[in-house]
């Protein structure tokens, strides 16, 4: 029995400085940013390739766009990271713990191990793998 591939459907690098970082990725690749505000932990969503009509995925197949975040003390905020989509999270959780990795966990301060729900886009939690590097998964939203 094989696995279903999950692909990877987004990329997040760190900031320390979110205009400095927006300045440079518009005049060396010509990406295009949205500063996004503090309800949404600053975030900054990188656009990297044209998207569709309907404005909600990349118009050619094998392109993924990204985002920024803002870089904390923890060492794994400070290296880039992929974004892995998948049918359901939880499913996905328990692979990752079957396999040998960890749940690194979500922002909720209560329970996080309960994946969090990100507006329009879906449930989202990032995890560790066997050797170290933080992942994330993504069920993305049924309404995209």
């Amino acid at each position: 029995m094989t696995n279903k591939m999950n692909p990877v459907v987004h990329f997040e690098m760190p900031y320390n400085d979110r205009d400095r970082m927006c300045t440079f990725y518009e005049k060396a690749f010509g990406w295009k940013t949205n500063k996004l505000g503090q309800e949404m932990g600053n975030y900054v969503v990188a656009m990297t390739t044209e998207l569709d009509e309907k404005n909600k995925f990349p118009k050619e197949p094998g392109r993924i766009n990204g985002g920024f975040y803002k870089a904390s003390e923890d060492p794994l905020s400070r290296v880039p990271s992929f974004v892995i989509a998948v049918d359901n999270i939880e499913e996905a959780m328990k692979k990752v713990t079957d396999a040998g990795g960890t749940i690194k966990g979500s922002s909720n301060k209560e329970n996080p191990m309960k994946p969090d729900m990100i507006p329009g886009v879906g449930l989202y939690i990032s995890v560790i793998d066997t050797e170290g590097n933080r992942v994330s998964l993504l069920q993305p939203d049924p309404m995209m």
